[in-house]
């Protein structure tokens, strides 16, 4: 073997091992990359889901207003943040039935708030401002409450079934010698409703403690 065919094949050696070399940087390069990038996904998941959660599942606008009000009338700013959640979504919308805004209050039963909290330049179309909306919604539950000595879930049934109902089941309950709970309720969508925002009032809680004035 000549001096140059040796010297050209220590070459080529030479450039292969390069080559090896090279190519194990960039795969130490890439399996670095790819760790870093999956232990930034693994700890930002759960502010992600969280996020996501909040912004999908579980809605919340308006907070302020809520917080006011469950101060205003020494309500838990939750249950007022779930009747709003089971009513409207936090969408502001009219039913099938003629209630209006986020707490989804029909006209009579707005002019009778408005009657008995003082509010005389009422007009219907107040309950598309969602201050307005909030502020009825969050005196009505008061009175309810107030109504049925601190029973949430009567009140929450009134709220959706109407006193006049509410009224004759606790009457009839009350002539078993019972007590009128959920399960008892007639009406399979007023029963329903309550068992949403109950359960809506403890998600709230649990998700929004700040936003909500809860911590």
């Amino acid at each position: 073997m000549t001096t140059r065919t040796a010297q050209a094949g220590l070459a080529r050696k030479r450039a292969r091992r390069a080559r090896v070399a090279r190519r194990r940087r960039q795969a130490l390069v890439l399996l670095a990359f790819v760790g870093v990038v999956g232990l930034g996904a693994l700890l930002l998941r759960p502010l992600f889901t969280s996020a996501v959660h909040k912004l999908t599942a579980l809605p919340l606008s308006h907070q302020d207003t809520i917080r006011k009000q469950a101060h205003e009338k020494r309500l838990d700013p939750s249950l007022i943040a779930g009747v709003i959640y089971a009513e409207s979504k936090f969408v502001d919308s009219t039913s099938s039935a003629g209630a209006l805004g986020l707490m989804q209050l029909l006209p009579d039963t707005a002019r009778f708030i408005a009657g008995r909290s003082g509010g005389t330049a009422f007009t219907t179309k107040d309950l598309s401002t969602p201050e307005i909306n909030i502020a009825y919604g969050s005196w009505y539950l008061r009175y309810l409450l107030d109504r049925y000595g601190g029973d949430e879930v009567l009140a929450l049934a009134a709220y959706n079934g109407g006193m006049g109902n509410v009224d004759r089941w606790v009457a009839e309950a009350g002539a078993r010698g019972e007590r009128l709970k959920v399960a008892d309720i007639p009406f399979p969508e007023t029963r329903a409703y309550v068992e949403r925002v109950l359960d809506a009032r403890s998600r709230y809680r649990a998700t929004y403690p700040s936003e909500l004035g809860l911590k």
